[in-house]
Formats: structure tokens, sequence, C-alpha cells
């Protein structure tokens, strides 16, 4: 850790060491509270929720039980094995906050123009639909045990929403220690109750029927159901990259975040996904909410969805506790000394909103998580050239802090063009090969998927691009015997 920086925080008053968590500076050892079985319950939690059943029953439109496997399986597989490294490689090795760490890619205010847009977007989308889906999970619960009869888009799942929205705020104003303490005991009642999910559906349908059962809603071509499939399950890979890697600086070490990131999250992941796909196959309804009361009974089903909404909640506290982070670091001076609580209670604003409008929600879902698919991978793609390819995983923790023209990492302006392009061109590609929103498809989709792709030229597009406009002028600090500064010379040893 940098001698400078890293003084500066050994130095911190009682009160500055206890919001380590909540501020910018790299944590120390003994503030990184996390082991590997810590981080993997974090993961699988936030895996394991209602969301997740959604995504199994949305792709069950397309495809049938085994082809929807198999689109699951490769599809997470190649979304979190590129999403992973990019998101929790620098911050678990280095103890720095995921979007601080992010300065070298895309310069100081070049990052806050990715996450005052893709990233607040994407996370207050999911945020919202969290939400919703608490309200409609409550909503079935009350029409099953009142004999109400409350719609999907009726005013009880707004306000249930906005109920788990403050309960979020409550929890997420705490830190992200509580939210672990509640993921030790959220986590392993999720694995039982998706495991008794799975046992009744067994028992109450038989192999047969699951494996002949047809697509709830495909195309005419087989091909591009099972790609569109895999694409969308590529996007729901990319979308943990928001809250990845300000969690995993809470880690011990890069060990205890890589791979219990990516286990946790492909496992918890696929196990809900299966079950979701095999309920909404044989049960008719890709909506989790309206399947789990029939499929585990009166009194046990609304057990189980209740708890999982409940997870649900602590997925959101997890999913803003990072955004928060990165709006913070991102404004500069400007939000630095607005209290914790506030600003995170500022966040909740347009999710807040956007309950109102529940059906609409659930509706673009696809859309929405493919189009946030398409900006992340492209992000991705630019990380993983910069971090791994030029910089071989050093950076110059001091800059990282220092403003304008004193950082090695001011490039242009406070922006490094190099990752901006990069981003727009890879998610330009992406949205040229294969549009969410018209469906419409270029013949490398059916082959390639879009994220691959993208992500592949989105890392080209920076190489060449860094290497024009800064490394070979010697600005940007891409190796530790660059003078990139009159002002200073930092080496390796410095650091």
């Amino acid at each position: 850790m940098g001698g400078g920086v890293g003084r500066q925080v050994a130095g911190a008053s009682g009160e500055r060491a206890q919001a380590a968590p909540v501020g910018s500076l790299p944590l120390l050892k003994k503030e990184r509270i996390w082991s590997g079985w810590d981080y993997s319950w974090v993961n699988l939690s936030l895996a394991i929720a209602t969301w997740a059943f959604l995504v199994g029953g949305s792709t069950a439109l397309l495809v049938g039980f085994q082809d929807g496997i198999a689109a699951m399986v490769i599809g997470n597989a190649i979304g979190l094995g590129i999403m992973v490294p990019a998101a929790t490689a620098a911050s678990a090795r280095f103890g720095v906050e995921q979007y601080t760490i992010l300065r070298p890619v895309f310069g100081l205010i070049g990052v806050g123009v990715l996450v005052f847009t893709v990233i607040l977007v994407t996370e207050m989308g999911w945020s919202s639909l969290l939400a919703i889906m608490v309200g409609r999970a409550v909503t079935q619960v009350a029409n099953g045990a009142a004999g109400t009869d409350f719609g999907s888009g009726s005013l009880l799942v707004t306000v249930v929403g906005l109920v788990a929205i403050l309960i979020a705020w409550l929890i997420l104003s705490r830190g992200p220690v509580t939210i672990g303490k509640l993921n030790r005991f959220v986590a392993p009642g999720l694995v039982l109750v998706t495991v008794f999910m799975l046992f009744f559906l067994v028992s109450n349908t038989s192999w047969e029927a699951l494996f002949a059962a047809e697509p709830l809603a495909p195309f005419e071509e087989s091909q591009l159901n099972f790609m569109l499939a895999v694409e969308f399950n590529v996007a729901v890979g990319f979308s943990w990259y928001p809250v990845m890697g300000s969690m995993a600086r809470m880690t011990r070490s890069p060990k205890a975040a890589l791979w219990p990131a990516f286990t946790g999250l492909i496992v918890g992941t696929l196990v809900a996904q299966v079950v979701g796909m095999a309920a909404a196959l044989t049960l008719g309804d890709s909506d989790p909410t309206v399947w789990m009361l029939p499929l585990g009974g009166p009194i046990l089903g609304a057990f189980m969805l209740l708890f999982i909404s409940f997870a649900n909640i602590t997925s959101m506290s997890s999913i803003v506790y990072s955004t928060v982070l990165a709006i913070r670091q991102a404004s500069g001076n400007l939000l630095g000394r607005v209290p914790w609580p506030l600003l995170c209670g500022s966040f909740f604003v347009l999710p807040a909103i956007l309950t109102f409008f529940p059906d609409f929600m659930y509706q673009q879902f696809m859309v929405f998580v493919t189009i946030s698919g398409a900006f992340l991978a492209a992000m991705c793609g630019a990380i993983l050239a910069d971090y791994f390819v030029l910089r071989r995983q050093w950076v110059r923790l001091p800059d990282l802090y220092r403003l304008r023209g004193e950082s090695a990492y001011h490039f242009t302006g406070g922006v490094n063009w190099a990752g901006i392009v990069s981003v727009v061109v890879g998610a330009a590609f992406y949205l040229w090969i294969y549009n969410p929103v018209t469906l419409e498809t270029h013949p490398l989709f059916l082959i390639l998927t879009a994220s691959a792709p993208a992500t592949v030229l989105s890392g080209g597009v920076y190489l060449l691009l860094a290497q024009l406009l800064y490394r070979r002028r010697g600005v940007g600090a891409f190796s530790d015997t660059e003078v990139t500064s009159t002002h200073h010379t930092t080496t390796r040893k410095g650091v």
C-alpha cells in the first residue's frame, strides 16, 4: 500500500477509522473484515433473490428446460468470467473503492461521467425493480391470506415497495458491516428456501413433463431463441459489476475476492434461475411472485415468498452501498461532506418514484438488463485492457487522490479519452450486433453473442488509443518508471 496514503489512513482519528468502509482512502488490513467465506455468503445472498427467479422465468419465454440450462450456464460463465476480474481484482488488491481505482482508466472527470450516467441509471433501475418485487410478493401473500384481489399494478404494490426502500435505507445507513451480518443469516436461509422450492416443484410435476415443456413465447428460429437466452444471461452476469468492487475491497486478500465472487454468484444465480425457469415452464408464468404461493402452499409458500422478499431488501442495500460510494467519489468535494445517511436517502428518490409504475418496470425487464449489459461489457473491456495488459496490475496510489495536473491520472482535462471512446465504440458495436428494443440482430450474433465481441473491441480500441494518445508521450503512468509530471516521480518502491 502507498506509503503516504497508508500513513494517512493509519493516522486517522477513531471516528474516521470507523467510517473507513464508506470513505475513499485505501483500507488497511485490519479494516478488511471479510474472509473468503464471508464474501461467499455475501455473493450467495445477492444471487438468490426474487429477481434471480425472474431471470429464470424470463429465460423460459425463449427456450425449453434443457436449452435453458445450457443458455444460463454459458451466459453466466461468460458474463461473470469477464466481469469479476474487471470489478474486483484491483479493489481487492489495493483496498481502494471501486470507482476511485478506475481513475487510471477513465480519468477523474471521466469516471464521474460514467458514474452519473451508466452506473446511476443501471442501479436505480435495479433498486426500483427489487422494491417492486417485494411489493408484488407481499401483495400475493395478502391476497392469499385475506382473500383480497389486489392486482400486480395496484397501489398496495407501490406502498409496500416504498416500505422496502425505507428498510433498505435503514440497513444501508449503518454501513457494510450490518449488511455482512445480515447476509450470514439470509444466505443460508435462501439456500434452504430454494431447496424446498425445488423439492416441491419436482414432487408436483414429472421430469418428463418438465423436459417436454415448450417455451412460453419463443420466436420461430430456434437458434435465435437460444442465442437471445444466452445473451440475456450474459447481461445478467455483467449486471453485477456496479456492486462488486466496492464490496471486494472489504475482503482480506484478492484470493478471498475473486473466486468467492465468481463461485458464489454463479452457483446462487444458476440454482435460483433453474428453479424459476422450471416453475415458469410447468406453471405457465415467468413472474415468481405469482407461482411461489401455489407451489409451496398457503403457509410455506407465503413464508418463502416473504423471506425471499427480505433478501431482496438486503440485495438492494448492497447495490446502493456501492453506488453511493461511487457518487461520493465521482463528485469530488461536492458531496464529500454530505452525511452518509442523507446521501443514501437521496439515491432512493428516483427508485421510489419508479415504484408507482410497477407493470412498466416488469414489462421492460429484459430490455433494461440487456441495454445496461451493453455498456457494462464495454466498460469491462477497457478496464481489463488497462489494468492487466498495460499496467500489469500496478497503480500509483497517491496519484489516485491527487487532483488536476498534480495527478499522473489527470490525462486531458481530467478525462482519459481512450477509456471513454472505447466504451462508446464497444456499446455502439454491441447495439449494432443486437438491438434489444427492436430485436434486430446481425449474423455475427448467432455465433459470438453481442457481449463478447463488444468487450474485445472495447479493449482493443483502448489499447490502441492509450498508446497513441498517452503512453508514447509518457502520460498516464502506465509503468512505474515513467515520469508523467514535472513535479514528482513515483517509483514502485515509493508506492
